[in-house]
């Protein structure tokens, strides 16, 4: 199976080679090559027990499939940029294609740095690798973009020591890249953006994803330092938890989110949200769909008690969050992409909050979220941390927060590029689900080493087509200039790398099929 998969991503980098053939696409061949080999390395450290940090168990390191997503994301999005003709975005794609590679060797160095006997060969490898890339980092990056480059390195050395530390079981080696690389690079940005306040320069709703990303992400490591010296699960804990939460949002989030926008943040965020009448309906369909999930774990917890303590739901009960998540997905798609993305960071910022609620027992709601939310727990949840939920949401939104809206002077891009923001939606809403309860109820040829079914996998396919027919038909935005072909290999690559990657699919399939259409 992890031949199959690093063969399957090493089809998408040459894919995204043969279209963009330039230095940056060869360093990312140079890149996969040698994260290919190393992985081995960190499988091998992970069997032993020797990898310094507790990784998640039942799951390879993952670090070809996760190394190749930030690199490629960079290099496509520099090529559309510069398309487009918008110089400073494509500077940005090279910054990111830069850091990706960058956080990408690192890892590898430190797989390399910690096996023993030492693998003279790997090293090799890594040194050519690494060598070619920062001769090309040094040709191509300005002083100042160099800075940045190591700036985000080093928030990723230090937050991969704190949370690696304080999360054992959590993450793979290369969902700890994927995740804590984007983390580090998002505070990296808002830092900067911070020090560089231009009136009237950048969308308010990207200060919005950066200053609640890394507000979340302090908060949490607040609270777990100061837990560390006292019990989380007491009445005065709580409410000073409570309280602390309110101080550190409106003493310190919304100072800093003033700054940036120049007005108010929740004048701003209301006068948002109800500007039109399209978005007061959104609102009030979201708020059902809402509603009705919540209806749906009290029913299933429900039925547990009276059956049995032991029952866990099913994996048709836990796709039925993935039709949720597409019903509320495609009118946002379709009618108003701001408000969809606005509402997701809300929505991720409370996921986050109750999952602080839940890990600390912060009453009153701590002990029942833990209770209800363990009905839904699979293999994936085997650390202190329940993240399939977080990773569901994050994969359906990724693509809208990434799409390179700078770059789209009418909104979309040309051919293929029109269904970006539909990536989440098609790879894990619609493909993943619909591999999951075929495969699972009607599947008989599993597909070699894995419990994955060939059944599914077709069916997944097929389906992601047919919603392709239907997204042509609703949304008149879309005009995909006959790029068929590609779209069809796009989706079958990421259908069978569903069948066979042993990494968070949620988080791993949209970001490889935006990069291939975007490409």
């Amino acid at each position: 199976p992890v031949l199959v998969e690093s063969l399957l991503v090493f089809t998408m980098v040459l894919s995204v080679h043969a279209v963009v053939w330039d230095r940056f696409s060869w360093c990312a061949v140079a890149l996969a090559v040698q994260a290919f080999y190393v992985q081995f390395k960190w499988d091998r450290l992970l069997q032993l027990g020797g990898a310094v940090f507790q990784f998640r168990g039942a799951a390879n390191s993952g670090l070809l499939p996760a190394s190749m997503v930030m690199p490629l994301l960079g290099v496509v999005m520099k090529e559309r940029c510069r398309a487009a003709g918008i110089v400073y975005f494509e500077r940005f794609g090279i910054v990111v294609a830069s850091t990706g590679m960058l956080l990408a060797l690192f890892l590898s160095v430190l797989a390399v740095g910690i096996t023993k006997p030492v693998p003279t060969n790997t090293c090799i490898l890594t040194g050519i690798a690494g060598s070619v890339i920062i001769y090309t980092m040094k040709h191509s990056l300005t002083v100042s973009e160099v800075i940045e480059v190591l700036e985000v390195l080093l928030i990723f050395v230090y937050l991969s020591m704190i949370l690696l530390y304080l999360l054992p079981r959590c993450f793979t080696p290369g969902e700890a890249l994927l995740v804590l690389g984007g983390v580090s690079f998002v505070l990296n940005q808002l830092i900067k953006r911070s020090l560089n306040v231009v009136e009237g320069r950048g969308d308010p709703i990207d200060f919005f994803l950066l200053v609640a990303v890394v507000g979340v992400v302090l908060l949490g490591l607040f609270f777990t330092v100061l837990f560390i010296f006292m019990d989380s699960g007491t009445w005065i804990s709580s409410m000073f938890f409570h309280m602390m939460t309110a101080v550190l949002g409106l003493g310190v989030i919304m100072p800093w989110l003033y700054r940036l926008i120049q007005r108010n943040p929740l004048f701003w965020l209301l006068q948002f949200l109800f500007q039109t009448q399209t978005r007061l309906y959104l609102l009030v369909y979201w708020t059902f769909l809402a509603a009705s999930a919540c209806g749906m774990v009290f029913y299933q917890n429900a039925k547990r008690s009276s059956e049995s303590k032991k029952h866990q739901a099913s994996t048709i009960t836990r796709k039925y969050f993935h039709f949720i998540v597409v019903a509320t997905y495609v009118p946002g798609l379709i009618y108003d992409r701001q408000l969809l993305y606005v509402a997701a960071v809300l929505c991720l910022a409370v996921f986050i909050f109750l999952e602080y609620v839940r890990y600390f027992r912060i009453k009153p709601f701590g002990q029942t979220l833990r209770n209800l939310l363990s009905l839904f727990l699979d293999e994936r949840d085997s650390g202190p941390l329940i993240l399939t939920h977080i990773y569901l949401l994050l994969g359906m939104s990724l693509p809208v927060w990434l799409f390179p809206r700078s770059c789209a002077p009418k909104g979309t891009l040309p051919g293929a590029g029109a269904l970006v923001p539909y990536s989440g939606v098609l790879a894990v809403g619609v493909g993943d689900t619909i591999a999951s309860v075929f495969g699972s109820t009607m599947g008989e040829i599993k597909w070699p080493g894995t419990k994955k079914t060939f059944e599914g996998t077709m069916t997944a396919i097929f389906a992601q087509i047919i919603a392709v027919a239907l997204i042509l038909i609703f949304d008149s935005s879309v005009n995909l200039n006959s790029s068929y072909a590609w779209i069809l290999a796009s989706v079958s690559l990421v259908s069978l790398l569903e069948a066979y990657t042993t990494q968070i699919d949620n988080l791993l399939l949209p970001l490889y099929l935006q990069i291939m259409l975007m490409a």
